[in-house]
């Protein structure tokens, strides 16, 4: 590409970013910007990863302001290569003049961008993102050394969708009138899900940004041939939210003949943050890998966009929220934790085990309940002989209208999604 098309392009999407700044409401997100400062002091880079539109690019420029940026997941940047890297920071100074920091958004999309990145680092503090768990494996890992912190942003959390619509939820103690109205809101987040763009756009943007994972971030870097029994495999496991699957049973289903091309699926899947399996806990190894596991996609309104007939299990959808908080919570504080789920061999089955370091710290039991009586005893019974068997002091059950403390705490649901962090540990170097 020319110098003058490169400058061209990087003007807009300067100005798309300053219109975005001034005519959308931009929610703070709950990651410590100035944890990620400190470590940007040195000649490191940070990569924020995640899901599609989850919110990286407005992340970065909330860590960085006046940074220059440029957009590599831009159609007129389709034929750029290695080559034209140079250029490209050229026309950086041309707009933004010798600034200290850039921002490279999805870079991986021009091959050798590595080198770049990490020449860049030596003289700028550098953010990159990335659609793609795996950006960060290969070349860049070797030229890089371990001078970089990997981020994982999700979509917004319910603090931070009550954030976004406006509901103040900063109060020590909840009226009975403050509580409805947050749980008419929960409502509303468990229909639309967490994607910043969802709240402007309306559900016809969450259809488009599922194509675009698929197609980009899935179809494309696999090379898959089969798109419609890949669609089909999707569809099926967003159907089956929280339920246990094989993927013989699912190649059964689908009529796959070689189970590996469903498990070469899931790890797409996986890497383009579409979803993630919990594996059952046991202190085996073996026994992990050979059991079922159970799939959760990303966000709940993304989930009843693909799924079929997921919003009629009400327990299925409150789970789905806990999962993904539980995943949040580990990326943005606490790295060492894993969460897990435990089944015995009665077919007594726990939701959630958290482990960290040898240790068992939570059993989590979640359930569509508003009062005791509406919990089934097997789910207690499950709750106590799991502890038992891990040695877990903290147990829990989420529920959706009843709460109690004691040896088992009953909490609501979003009381336990607006639960304060209190561990705020950004702790993964690599």
């Amino acid at each position: 590409m020319k110098l003058g098309e490169i400058i061209d392009v990087l003007l807009s999407q300067r100005e798309e970013i300053r219109e975005k700044f001034e005519r959308e409401k931009i929610i703070e997100r709950e990651l410590d910007k100035e944890k990620v400062r400190e470590f940007l002091k040195y000649p490191n880079i940070v990569a924020i990863l995640g899901v599609r539109r989850c919110g990286k690019s407005v992340f970065s420029w909330q860590i960085m302001e006046n940074a220059g940026y440029v957009n590599f997941d831009d159609e007129r940047f389709i034929d750029l290569d290695a080559k034209d890297l140079n250029r490209v920071l050229q026309a950086m100074y041309e707009i933004y003049g010798n600034v200290e920091s850039v921002i490279l958004d999805e870079p991986q999309n021009v091959r050798g961008w590595e080198l770049f990145a990490s020449r860049l680092r030596r003289t700028k503090k550098v953010i990159i993102t990335g659609s793609n768990s795996k950006m960060l494996s290969g070349e860049l890992a070797t030229v890089l050394t371990g001078r970089y912190l990997d981020i994982e942003l999700y979509p917004f959390s319910f603090r931070e969708f009550l954030r976004c619509v406006g509901v103040n939820f900063e109060e020590r103690y909840y009226s009975t009138l403050k509580i409805a109205e947050i749980k008419r809101e929960l409502e509303k987040y468990m229909e639309w899900g967490g994607f910043p763009e969802r709240h402007l756009f309306g559900r016809e943007i969450l259809v488009r940004i599922y194509g675009d994972i698929l197609e980009k971030d899935i179809v494309r870097r696999l090379g898959v041939r089969k798109r419609a029994v890949m669609k089909e495999y999707v569809k099926y496991l967003f159907s089956n939210v929280s339920r246990e699957f094989t993927y013989r049973k699912i190649a059964n289903i689908l009529n796959v003949k070689d189970v590996h091309t469903l498990k070469n699926w899931m790890n797409g899947i996986q890497d383009a943050y579409l979803g993630f399996t919990l594996n059952r806990f046991s202190y085996k190894l073996k026994e992990q890998m050979i059991a079922p596991r159970k799939f959760y996609p990303i966000d709940p309104g993304l989930a009843k966009t693909v799924a079929f007939k997921i919003s009629e299990d009400r327990g299925r959808l409150m789970e789905n929220l806990v999962a993904v908080e539980l995943l949040r919570r580990r990326s943005y504080w606490n790295r060492e934790r894993e969460i897990y789920y435990w089944k015995d061999y009665q077919q007594r089955e726990v939701d959630f085990v958290i482990k960290e370091g040898s240790e068992i710290r939570e059993c989590i039991q979640v359930t569509y309940a508003s009062g005791k009586d509406e919990i089934e005893r097997r789910e207690i019974r499950a709750l106590e002989k799991a502890a038992e068997e891990l040695r877990c002091k903290k147990k829990t059950v989420i529920t959706w209208d009843y709460e109690e403390e004691g040896e088992i705490n009953f909490v609501p649901l979003w009381r336990w999604l607006l639960k304060k962090n209190t561990e705020k540990v950004l702790n993964r170097k690599i």
